[in-house]
């Protein structure tokens, strides 16, 4: 079972180079497989309560919060690492044009050498929307066209796609992954269009505040999508679960993250805060913690 972190995402610290290579330098230490950065362009104060994993339509932000732009930031976390896998959860995908986005992700997985993993979904605030210049209405299909397309450009020289919302014609991206089958495209969200995109489009799933038992369900509704889009899915399909998102007491429960194993999880995720404490001493004893009472044991 893989093991990721997303790091202390707050003002006082997240942008503070001397915090950042101390962080990510002791992931890499303490044999952390991946850490993870979360994106928000922007955050409206007044925004329509449009929030799926809270009861009240609205998001879990603190006034200390920091979302930094994730690809800056896992660039930076490249330069002080060697092994530590880079991934993005999740970046909102219909906001961004393909072609830039595909440029951006083969240059990090490039210099990073293929340690890259991109988590991508569709997002929720109207407002941000709104803000980046992109109509929040059939955000599922520009997303479903931004895959193909940045795929399309990573492959191809020259690229061709026609699609509804991107088009380019014999084009070449001159920046390719190091990754031979490109940057892997983990679909992010917790509904059954989120694993359907991710059984016909994704090279892995990425859900949200799920129960195992939705997990188990949104798998089932994951590889008949694959069977219907003709996909041989590889076996175990990469499936990525922050159990502490679904249950905040339940970061050492071995029940619940055996049942997210036995659903399909492949790869665990912990936030920095479930240790107790804002200081890197906290963290590092925290991920010791867990490698003996949950990874060692599973």
């Amino acid at each position: 079972m893989d093991f990721g972190i997303i790091p202390h995402c707050d003002r006082r610290m997240t942008t503070d180079p001397t915090w950042a290579k101390a962080c990510v330098q002791l992931l890499e230490a303490e044999d952390v497989e991946s850490v993870w950065m979360p994106e928000h362009v922007v955050m409206a104060e007044d925004y329509e309560p449009r929030y799926d994993y809270s009861d009240d339509g609205r998001a879990p932000i603190a006034p200390t919060t920091q979302m930094p732009d994730p690809l800056h930031w896992l660039s930076f976390a490249a330069a002080w690492t060697e092994q530590l896998r880079l991934g993005t959860g999740v970046l909102i995908g219909p906001q961004h044009s393909a072609a830039v986005l595909a440029k951006r992700l083969a240059t990090l997985d490039a210099l990073s050498g293929g340690r890259l993993i991109a988590g991508i979904g569709i997002g929720w605030q109207k407002e941000e929307y709104e803000a980046v210049g992109v109509p929040y209405r059939d955000r599922g299909r520009r997303l479903d066209e931004l895959l193909d397309a940045m795929r399309c450009l990573w492959r191809d020289d020259p690229a061709t796609f026609r699609g509804e919302f991107v088009s380019f014609e014999k084009v070449y991206c001159d920046t390719k992954p190091a990754q031979a089958d490109g940057v892997p495209l983990l679909i992010g969200g917790s509904s059954e269009a989120a694993a359907r995109r991710a059984g016909a489009r994704g090279d892995g799933f990425y859900p949200y505040v799920i129960s195992p038992d939705d997990l188990a369900r949104r798998m089932q509704t994951l590889h008949q999508s694959a069977r219907d889009a003709g996909r041989t899915l590889p076996d175990p399909f990469p499936v990525t679960i922050w159990p502490g998102s679904y249950d905040p007491q339940g970061t050492f429960d071995l029940e619940l993250i055996r049942a997210y194993r036995d659903a399909g999880a492949t790869r665990l995720i912990a936030a920095s805060f479930e240790s107790g404490g804002e200081d890197l001493d906290s963290l590092r004893r925290f991920l010791r913690e867990y490698r003996e009472r949950v990874l060692a044991v599973l």
